[in-house]
């Protein structure tokens, strides 16, 4: 056979066309036909060379972002990585705002101190809302269902001369995002935790992402003044999470406190004024506003409404601003007091009217330069979003089909996936967010969640349309529906489940959910027979002769039929007797005469297996 030459392969040369010196926006699934132009290559050129690198693409084939990343790097451009949709959006706000992973350079000269963001966490029921009463005189315990936080709230008070703002944040475990977005903006922690409960799994969860948020941690031990209260022992599992206190020749401040008979407060508050004199927090207060959304909601009579923390600058009435697909102009600005205030310098958090519609929590909020542009950029975000909305809404009904809860049972006994669609409806973007994830945890793999809807805002007629043309259940967290709303539920048969609390949201629809799963069931072995004769019936066929080696043998029940230790037959046991008689059962150690459905193949030392299949509860 003739031999074949070698393939001469030449090293890669790119083209001389200049490489762009700005960060190019790069959509994930790019193609060699759209990555190379961007980059001032050709198709060829990205072919080629991943060809060098072993890997085989066509101009038309997605590239995965090693392989974009790579290209990139060879030619030395500088490339961001954004999802499909998102490169319009993201040009308009590198071109609008410039590099946001670049460090700012600050004027020295212009930067002023500022009050410390301060977040409570802590483990639920642990008193950290009590704590924030005491500190700003202001009873919200009250007002949250079942004496539980479910928002996040942020108030600003002042001690001996010195400024504080706080952050409480919910304990319930479902409000982990939540957490952690206040971890995230914070300049201080304060740990709760109770002293006579000790470190609980959310007080840990806590820890982690104050350390994530690399944030000083004070830890608050209350509820000294109970007569359970250990102190000590807290101390102890605070040290093993790495929070050693000064005491004990570490630096985590600890002070005990009783929030409930008001003790040891002053204590806490000075050594948080101490530790934020030592942090020398700063900020220039004559810059573009900067801030982050921790919450929004749509009121009734004022609209879009987000409750926001100033970072830098000073935020003013008439501002044109942009928080993710929201736009317009600071209408109002309203103090933690329920105050109107016409700006809002540093660290100071505000409720913000204007917005064109409730931003999500944890967008960034900035001031622009003309409304134009905050419009611009909105847009721009929300039609992103939609898109991203619309491909999911197309996907999920390309899937299983949806079933209310009542159905579930119809289409789990067909064999199919169940699928439950819900409409959620809340009161604040914060809850929104803690119940589509506490919701999507209770998912199973025969069993699947889809949201087919999720805003904020009352239960309205368009709700229950989409609820009626889906198949889907509403949820409604803190908010109702409206008479329209109620009576046409009803006369299209959707459900609406309305809940205060998210617990009992959490536990009914969990129960559901279990109710829904298809039952498992084992296996349990009742007895063993072992042939020892067989006998010819006219008009029967073969009985088989048994000794009862084990357990009990009931008429009717399943067999496997073994034969040296494989199973030849399934099936049931038809007839059962003792000498002459039909009965009902027999004990280990007798004999009887044991008649199959279809089976006539039977040999001495066969062994008949009978079970029983026992419901596995779901949990």
């Amino acid at each position: 056979m003739e031999e074949l030459e070698p393939i001469q392969v030449t090293a890669y040369v790119p083209s001389n066309a200049p490489v762009p010196e700005n960060e190019v926006i790069v959509e994930r699934g790019s193609t060699p036909q759209q990555l190379g132009p961007k980059l001032n290559r050709s198709a060829g050129d990205v072919v080629r060379f991943l060809l060098l690198q072993g890997e085989m693409v066509t101009a038309t084939q997605a590239l995965t972002d090693d392989m974009i990343e790579l290209f990139a790097v060879e030619i030395g451009a500088r490339v961001r990585m954004v999802d499909p949709g998102e490169e319009q959006e993201a040009a308009l706000h590198l071109r609008l705002f410039g590099d946001e992973d670049a460090e700012e350079e600050e004027d020295e000269s212009m930067l002023r101190p500022r009050p410390p963001v301060i977040t409570v966490m802590g483990h639920v029921d642990h008193g950290k809302t009590m704590l924030l009463d005491r500190i700003r005189s202001a009873n919200v315990v009250s007002g949250e269902a079942g004496g539980i936080t479910q928002h996040i709230g942020a108030y600003q008070t002042e001690w001996q001369g010195h400024v504080l703002t706080f952050i409480d944040t919910p304990g319930h475990e479902a409000f982990t995002a939540m957490r952690a977005r206040g971890a995230s903006i914070t300049d201080i922690v304060v740990l709760v935790v109770a002293a006579d409960d000790g470190v609980m799994p959310q007080t840990i969860e806590a820890i982690n992402h104050a350390k994530a948020a690399e944030a000083p941690i004070v830890v608050a031990i209350n509820k000294v003044d109970r007569e359970d209260a250990d102190p000590n022992r807290v101390m102890q599992q605070l040290s093993d999470q790495g929070l050693v206190p000064e005491e004990w020749g570490g630096d985590t401040i600890t002070v005990q406190i009783s929030a409930l008979q008001n003790l040891g407060i002053e204590d806490l508050l000075e050594q948080l004024v101490v530790l934020a004199e030592v942090l020398e927090l700063r900020a220039n207060p004559e810059s573009d506003a900067r801030g982050v959304v921790l919450e929004a909601n749509l009121d009734v009579g004022r609209g879009p409404v987000a409750t926001v923390i100033v970072e830098t600058g000073t935020l003013r009435v008439g501002d044109p601003i942009v928080a993710g697909p929201a736009w317009g102009r600071v209408k109002a600005l309203i103090n933690d007091h329920g105050d109107q205030i016409k700006e809002a310098p540093p660290s100071t958090p505000v409720q913000v009217l204007g917005l064109s519609e409730p931003p999500i929590a944890g967008d960034d909020l900035r001031v622009t330069n003309d409304l134009s542009i905050a419009r611009t950029v909105g847009e721009a975000r929300e039609q992103r979003l939609r898109f991203a909305a619309f491909a999911q809404s197309a996907a999920a009904s390309s899937g299983a089909p949806g079933a209310r809860l009542e159905d579930l049972f119809e289409q789990i006994s067909r064999g199919e996936t169940a699928t439950l669609n819900i409409v959620l409806k809340a009161d604040v973007q914060g809850s929104l967010e803690a119940v589509t994830e506490s919701l999507r945890k209770l998912e199973r793999d025969d069993v699947k969640i889809a949201f087919v809807h999720r805003a904020v805002g009352g239960i309205s007629e368009s709700d229950v349309d989409l609820a009626a043309a889906s198949g889907a259940t509403i949820i409604g967290f803190n908010v109702r529906p409206d008479r329209r709303g109620r009576e046409l539920a009803e006369q299209r048969s959707v459900e609406i489940r309305t809940y205060e609390i998210i617990y009992k949201l959490i536990e009914d629809l969990q129960a559901a959910m279990v109710g829904m799963l298809a039952p498992e069931f084992e296996e349990i072995v009742t007895g063993d027979a072992e042939v020892r004769s067989i006998f010819r019936v006219p008009r029967v066929g073969a009985i088989a002769g048994c000794y009862v080696t084990n357990g009990v043998i009931t008429r009717g029940s399943k067999v496997r039929f073994l034969r040296d230790g494989a199973i030849i037959w399934k099936g049931a046991i038809s007839s059962l007797k003792r000498f002459k008689d039909d009965v009902r059962e027999v004990q280990s150690g007798f004999e009887c005469g044991i008649g199959l459905t279809d089976f006539q193949d039977l040999k001495e030392g066969d062994v008949i297996e009978t079970f029983e299949e026992r419901e596995i509860p779901r949990t």
